[in-house]
């Protein structure tokens, strides 16, 4: 029966954990970057993007 009452302890208290932590993450607002970082592809391409330098010797020269 002592198995019981420490199981049930345990899970009330990975629960109050889950609850404090999912709070925590709604209060310093973490999931606004997710969303953020999920539209940057759907961003305009406005800019020319720069030739790529090569430190290889031209082999044509």
């Amino acid at each position: 029966m002592n198995v019981i009452v420490l199981q049930v302890f345990v899970s009330l208290m990975l629960v109050a954990g889950s609850v404090l932590l999912y709070a925590f993450s709604v209060r310093h607002r973490d999931s606004e970057h997710a969303d953020r970082l999920s539209l940057i592809p759907l961003e305009d391409d406005t800019a020319r993007p720069k030739p790529a330098v090569s430190s290889e010797p031209n082999p044509r020269q």
